[in-house]
C-alpha cells in the first residue's frame, strides 16, 4: 500500500488513524463504514465545541474573540471536508451504477 500525502494542508486531527484501516479484508479491521461514522462523529464534536465557545462568548463567559474564531473556522474547514468526501463517494457510487456487468 502506499503512503498519501496531504502535503500537511489538512491536520491530522480530521482524518481517521491509518492504522485501523482494513485494506486487505483480514478479520479485525475496521470497515469503511465505522471509518465514515467516526470522521461524521469527529466533525460533529469540532462543531459542537466551536458553538459552545460561541455560545460562551456572547453571554460575557470567559475566552478571547482569537480562539473562537479559529474554533469556528476549524469546524467550518472540517465540514467542507467532510462534505467534498461525500461528494466523492456519491461520484464513485454513480459511476459503478453506470457499470454494466
Amino acid at each position: 500500500m502506499s503512503n498519501v500525502s496531504l502535503g500537511g494542508a489538512v491536520p491530522s486531527s480530521y482524518m481517521p488513524d491509518a492504522s485501523t484501516l482494513d485494506v486487505g479484508g483480514e478479520a479485525g479491521g475496521t470497515n469503511f463504514g465505522d471509518i465514515l461514522k467516526s470522521a461524521v462523529h469527529s466533525v460533529d464534536q469540532v462543531n459542537d465545541t466551536a458553538a459552545s465557545q460561541v455560545s460562551n462568548l456572547l453571554q460575557g463567559g470567559s475566552g478571547d474573540v482569537n480562539s473562537v474564531m479559529i474554533a469556528v473556522e476549524k469546524a467550518d474547514v472540517s465540514f467542507q471536508l467532510m462534505m467534498q468526501v461525500r461528494n466523492k463517494i456519491v461520484s464513485a457510487y454513480q459511476e459503478i451504477e453506470k457499470m454494466q456487468f
